[in-house]
């Protein structure tokens, strides 16, 4: 008897970069998966990387920052059609350089309250709730 086809399952980041009480979040590239839709700045985790090393690597690769992954504050699981992942959600400080949007539409400052009147995919809007119910000086 065959075995079901197993979807692949993804190690991905995500980075909570604040400044001045604002988060900065992307926009998805047009052509990719949930174009269009806004998310918090990381990606996929590449064989034999830290989920740290992970993170600077594609806030590097996106924004042209370099950034220190800090303390990871979330852990959200979830299910697409195809594959599934587990979002690392870690706080990060931006060490050198001012993001521009080199593999995204575009970037934004947000505050913390009108990230709830935007479209992100399921996983991150989970990250918005998150935000939403905790002090942003505790992130």
């Amino acid at each position: 008897m065959n075995e079901p086809d197993k979807k692949p399952h993804y190690h991905v980041t995500a980075a909570l970069i604040w400044s001045n009480g604002r988060v900065l979040i992307t926009k998805r590239p047009e052509g990719t998966h949930l174009e269009g839709f806004w998310e918090f700045p990381g990606g996929k985790k590449e064989k034999g990387e830290t989920l740290k090393d992970c993170l600077e690597r594609e806030i590097k690769e996106e924004l042209g920052i370099k950034v220190k992954a800090g303390r990871q504050v979330l852990s959200i699981d979830h299910e697409y059609h195809s594959k599934s992942i587990t979002l690392h959600v870690f706080k990060c400080k931006i060490l050198e350089g001012e993001p521009n949007a080199i593999q995204c539409q575009e970037i934004k400052w947000s505050d913390p309250a009108g990230l709830a009147e935007l479209l992100f995919p399921p996983p991150d809007r989970k990250i918005v709730e998150f935000i939403g119910a905790v002090k942003t000086d505790e992130l």
